[in-house]
């Protein structure tokens, strides 16, 4: 089988660790039969650079166009000081607005071979964590109305919260069929005690419920929720939640798993082409000095064969390949550990030698 894949190598560490994955993929056609091609597109501060925009109308239509997309990081502190509707991560939230993939998922599993990495004690992570965040993307308040202006003399700015119903039963709907593949248990976060876009949430996600009898439902608030992370993380089967409650939930769960280097993403819609990516950002400060950790890249690089091309032994293949490089004691600087650690391009090495 031929596929087409939109590279969206961006910014910051983005093109080493975007190098990296598609020379896994290519590994991958090579032993499997599958032809990838590839048509680069550019997006966040490399956009910017050229276009004077963080994403053109081109750039869009070729990722709609393409049978799934890779992307490696945006932003960095070039452009800290742009104009924020300019900024090079309007330029992803554009892209996953155009795409309309609503539901990003981010799966967290602690590796045997890295506990030590972990700031939790081992008692806490017992025989380990394997979490999935279920996180709404494309509504919210990240993208609700939103103003800054004058009030009374004082500088003044809000930023809106909204959902309707349709937005919270389709993403609840991944959710408890992703429970159902799992260990049949979602935690829905929210803060329905104050807000009524979370009360909304609850009253839909219970609705949407009773379509999935055998999954355990349970409801925590946000602030809870954050320290039940922390203190007993093996309780999560599937945590289902809205898009800044997910931003901030998912990237301290990365924390637990020792590396947000580690983590991988899928971001899905119901029509046309989704969306993959690491969750960790550009880490310009390390950019081009051969030190990022490939695996979250490589790792999305294996959600795409999966929730795309429905190729689930070639995504297996890789997901297995990057254990047994862990298991042979290969780690970059971030997931070391007092081990000796190698560079960027010797792990995607290593990780091709075992496919």
């Amino acid at each position: 089988m031929d596929y087409k894949i939109a590279l969206a190598a961006g910014d910051g560490i983005g093109p080493e660790i975007a190098g990296i994955a598609t020379k896994v993929l290519d590994k991958i056609g090579e032993k499997y039969g599958h032809e990838f091609t590839y048509e680069n597109i550019l997006l966040g501060g490399a956009s910017i650079d050229a276009h004077g925009v963080p994403v053109t109308d081109e750039a869009i239509e070729i990722a709609k166009s393409s049978d799934g997309i890779l992307l490696g990081a945006v932003g960095g502190w070039k452009w800290d000081t742009i104009e924020p509707k300019l900024r090079p991560e309007q330029g992803l939230l554009k892209l996953r607005k155009e795409l309309q993939v609503y539901a990003n998922l981010r799966p967290a599993i602690i590796y045997k071979e890295l506990r030590d990495a972990s700031p939790l004690k081992n008692e806490i992570l017992g025989d380990g964590i394997d979490i999935l965040v279920v996180r709404e993307l494309v509504g919210g308040i990240y993208f609700g109305e939103r103003k800054t202006y004058e009030e009374d003399g004082l500088r003044t700015a809000y930023d809106m919260e909204k959902y309707n119903e349709g937005e919270i039963r389709r993403i609840a709907k991944i959710a408890f069929e992703s429970a159902m593949k799992r260990n049949k248990k979602v935690t829905s976060v929210d803060k329905a005690n104050v807000l009524d876009s979370s009360k909304l949430w609850r009253a839909v996600v219970e609705e949407v419920h009773k379509d999935y009898p055998e999954v355990k439902l349970e409801h925590l608030y946000i602030d809870n929720a954050a320290m039940q992370v922390v203190r007993d993380p093996r309780q999560f089967d599937v945590i289902l939640t809205n898009n800044i409650f997910g931003d901030i939930l998912s990237d301290e769960i990365s924390q637990i798993t020792g590396s947000i280097g580690m983590l991988p993403s899928a971001s899905l819609g119901d029509n046309g082409p989704h969306l993959y990516e690491p969750i960790h950002g550009s880490a310009p400060d390390i950019a081009g000095q051969n030190l990022a950790n490939p695996l979250a890249m490589i790792l999305s690089a294996a959600m795409m064969l999966r929730y795309s091309f429905n190729l689930e032994t070639e995504a297996k293949a890789i997901e297995e390949a990057v254990e047994k490089t862990l298991a042979a004691g290969f780690r970059t600087g971030d997931i070391a550990a007092g081990k000796e650690k190698i560079g960027c391009k010797e792990m995607g090495e290593e990780v091709l030698a075992r496919i």
